[in-house]
């Protein structure tokens, strides 16, 4: 089987098991739980007002990101949404703007932190999304050193020893986010002491990172 047809089989097994696994869980807890680790991880990392998050609006069977996206702006951080262009690329624009005026595909690279969705991914950081390939186009261009952090339910990082299909183009991620806590891969040190008071952006320095 070519890595492509084993791709679009374990994608089908993949969302029958999210629709199963989303009718158990109970969204507005889901929600409240996310954005209250959401909030923990932004203070660790110290962004606050002038930072610049990427995440997105969940569809139904994701797990949420209202209450999410709403802790990240009242923190003052600026909230980008991908909007998905014909030829399954992204553009962005701002959670404030009633216009959702584009900001062209590079906005990105304005980012600090990215949160993406997913299906799945596993120890090695291969996320299986929705078989567009949008995000494995749009990450390339974010900031050297930002991080990504998919949003899963709980299950849905692969258990240790086992695998997704990776491609040369799949993007690796850094760390998965449920509503039971963050799980660093452990790939990168993307993780690292807040910045001096007053700043709202990461700094140029990387830290250990907290295992």
């Amino acid at each position: 089987m070519s890595p492509s047809a084993e791709k679009s089989a374990r994608r089908r097994a993949l969302r029958a098991e999210r629709r199963a696994r989303a009718a158990t869980r109970d969204a507005a807890v889901d929600d409240r739980a996310l954005a209250e680790h959401v909030g923990t991880l932004v203070e660790e990392l110290g962004l606050g007002p002038g930072a610049v998050v990427t995440s997105y609006a969940a569809v139904p069977g994701e797990p949420p990101t209202a209450a999410v996206n709403s802790r990240l702006a009242a923190r003052g951080i600026r909230v980008l949404l991908p909007v998905t262009l014909p030829n399954l690329d992204l553009d962005w624009h701002d959670l404030s703007d009633p216009g959702e005026v584009p900001l062209g595909l590079d906005a990105i690279a304005l980012a600090d932190l990215v949160l993406a969705p997913g299906l799945a991914v596993d120890e090695w950081g291969t996320r299986m999304g929705q078989g567009g390939g949008c995000y494995d186009k749009a990450l390339p261009r974010r900031s050297p050193g930002t991080a990504v952090v998919v949003l899963l339910h709980p299950g849905e990082l692969v258990q240790a020893g086992g695998t997704l299909p990776r491609e040369a183009h799949d993007q690796p991620v850094d760390a998965v986010l449920t509503a039971d806590g963050l799980v660093d891969l452990g790939i990168t040190e993307w993780r690292r002491p807040p910045p001096a008071a007053g700043s709202g952006h990461r700094g140029p320095s990387r830290g250990p990172r907290p295992r």
